[in-house]
This record gives structure tokens, C-alpha cells and sequence, in this order.
């Protein structure tokens, strides 16, 4: 008797998941290769995204382009400001650490004699000695510094993606209300993203004001050179999920041990864990879960793999990125909704 089917058994689900990874492995392989053209537009994505809500309210008192032309202006102000702010920090850096080379080598020195003391051969002395040379962090700093100018460089055709997605932004919400016709839940998972991606930006962006201001008074109040300007840093890092602040905490952490020695060094290490941890790791993660209902486990891992698939702008874009994936994957399939609990702090709808 023919079997129906109904009754022809599926693929057996262990090549399914043999099959189902191997797809995600070609997905992400390509998204690799891809990294210089998907983060600018990503980036441009959650630009439009944030600035949306000014635009329809300047619709509504300003003609036609007016809108369009003045959310471009506002999204270029802040990405060159944010792009100026990091190269100045970097050539700072750099420029301050050769003016205490001298400072430097005799730390050094000194380091050298007190192993001697404790009675550590001359060989491993010498390897420690030469690890430790100011030059190649000036290095680090220089090559740092080319880096952000390689991604500066990527900044004209992100402002083009957020001319043309602010100029198809007129029409995008009916153009969206018209799909939702077809496919509701595919249209609701995609408002869900927008707005949780704006509420993210708002949360990441206080928490990270706050941070920045407490690290500003702390590093002016302890004499570190430039404080406005690391604390500048550690707001651009903030965005950063649970570890943007040691980026941050380099710099000055570095000048400190220059400018005072390991007891200023002490002071920036434990104000930095104090302030940032607490808020930036501690906090922060609690509140973001709260509110675009990612845990924090999620988050973490998010940030390894987008920063891995992507680089630099995937460390940044960690958390929007994942919304994005939960919400096609997860929130716009009804199948999928009962993995809402394992991948964010909402029950399945």
C-alpha cells in the first residue's frame, strides 16, 4: 500500500541540524567577507532608526525635504564629532606617551633593579625588559590611530545609505502598514525592532553620560592629563557592551602610572572598576534586559560573535544586531516564539 503524505517520514533531525549549520556557517562566511559594506549600512540603519521619530515630528511644521536635509545635518554632526573626538583621543595619546619616554625607561630601570634583588636570572630580566618599550606602545597607538582612519573613510557612504533611507522613510510607514495586510506577525517583529533599538540608544546613552562625567571629575581631581578628553572616551565606549570601559580605562590608566606611578595608577584602576563596572556591567546589562528583553548572557555572547563576524563597528552595533536576528528568527515566526524565554526576558506571545 502507497504511503500518503501524511504518513513519509521528514529528514531525520540530526541532518537537520547538520544542514541547518551548515547554512548558518555559508551565512556567516559571507557575512565576513561582506563586514566593510554590512556595519556602514547597518550603522546607517540604526542612525535612521533613532533620528525617525524627529523626522515625523519636523514632517509635520517643515516642506517636504526640509525634514529630510535636517535630520542628515544632525546625523553628520554627530558622526563626524564622534569620529573627531576618537582620532584627537588617539593622537593625544600617542603625543603624550612620547613626553614620558624618559619618565618611563627609569620606571623601567627601576623595575630591572628590583628583580635583580629578588634574584631573577639576567635572562629573563632582559626579555622583560625588552617587552617592555615604550616605543611599541606609541606603535599600537599609531596603528590604532590608521585604523580609525580606515573607518572615517567608510563615513561618506554611510551618510549616502542615511540620505536615501531618510528620503524612503516618507513613505515607509504605509509602505509598512500595506505588508502587515500579509504578513502581521513578519511586520510587528519589525516595528518591535525599531522601537527597541531606539530605547536601547536612550538607555546606553545616559548610563554612558553618567559614567563619563563621574570618570571626568574623578581623573580631574586625581591630575591626569586631559581628563575631559577620557572621559569623552569612555562615553564613545559605553556603547560597548560589559567591556567598552577597559577600552576606555587604557589611556588614563597608562598616563597615570607616567604622571604619578603605580599608587595614581591604583586610584584610576579602582575608580574605572567602581564607577564603570557598576554601572556599565552591572546595571546597564540589568536595564537593557528590562528593556529590549535580551539577557545578559546573550548579550556577551553577542558581542564576541558580531565583533568577530563584523570587527570594530560589530562590537559597537552587538546589541541591535541581535534584536534584529531575535526578531526575524524569533518574534516575527509564531513556531519559534517559545524560544522568547531562553533568548530574552519576556514571555512568548
Amino acid at each position: 500500500m502507497p504511503t500518503t503524505s501524511s504518513e513519509r517520514p521528514g529528514l531525520p533531525r540530526g541532518l537537520v541540524v547538520l544542514l541547518g549549520l551548515a547554512a548558518a556557517f555559508l551565512v556567516i562566511s559571507g557575512m565576513r567577507t561582506s563586514a566593510g559594506l554590512i556595519g556602514p549600512a547597518f550603522l546607517a540603519l540604526v542612525l535612521t532608526i533613532a533620528v525617525h521619530p524627529l523626522r515625523v515630528r519636523l514632517d509635520r511644521h517643515v516642506w517636504g525635504w526640509a525634514s529630510t536635509v535636517l535630520c542628515l545635518l544632525l546625523v553628520t554632526a554627530v558622526m563626524i564629532g564622534l569620529a573627531v573626538s576618537i582620532v584627537a583621543a588617539t593622537a593625544k595619546f600617542a603625543t603624550l606617551l612620547r613626553r614620558y619616554e624618559d619618565d618611563f625607561n627609569d620606571m623601567v630601570s627601576d623595575g630591572i633593579r628590583l628583580l635583580e634583588r629578588a634574584g631573577v636570572s639576567t635572562e629573563q630580566i632582559r626579555n622583560v625588559g625588552d617587552g617592555l618599550d615604550l616605543g611599541k606602545v606609541v606603535g599600537v597607538a599609531t596603528d590604532a590611530l590608521s585604523d580609525v582612519y580606515g573607518l572615517v573613510s567608510g563615513l561618506v557612504l554611510m551618510l549616502a545609505l542615511v540620505l536615501f533611507m531618510l528620503a524612503d522613510g516618507r513613505t515607509f510607514s504605509d509602505q509598512l502598514a500595506a505588508a502587515g495586510r500579509g504578513r502581521p506577525d513578519l511586520v510587528a517583529a519589525l516595528r518591535s525592532f525599531a522601537h527597541d533599538t531606539r530605547r536601547y540608544l536612550l538607555v546606553s546613552t545616559v548610563f554612558g553620560l553618567i559614567a563619563a562625567v563621574l570618570d571626568t571629575v574623578a581623573l580631574e581631581l586625581l591630575g591626569v592629563p586631559d581628563p575631559l578628553l577620557w572621559g569623552l572616551l569612555a562615553f564613545l565606549t559605553s556603547y560597548i557592551p560589559h567591556v567598552g570601559f577597559l577600552i576606555g580605562l587604557v589611556p588614563p590608566a597608562v598616563l597615570a602610572l607616567l604622571e604619578g606611578g603605580p599608587g595614581l595608577l591604583l586610584a584610576v584602576v579602582l575608580i574605572y572598576l567602581g564607577v564603570n563596572f557598576v554601572i556599565g556591567s552591572v546595571i546597564h546589562p540589568r536595564v537593557v534586559g528590562n528593556t529590549v528583553g535580551l539577557t545578559s548572557t546573550l548579550t556577551f555572547l553577542s558581542l564576541i560573535f558580531w565583533a568577530g563576524v563584523i570587527g570594530p563597528l560589530g562590537a559597537i552595533l552587538a546589541v541591535p544586531l541581535s534584536i534584529l536576528v531575535r526578531s526575524l528568527l524569533v518574534d516575527a515566526d509564531p513556531a519559534s516564539r517559545w524560544l522568547s524565554p531562553l533568548v530574552a526576558n519576556r514571555d512568548p506571545g
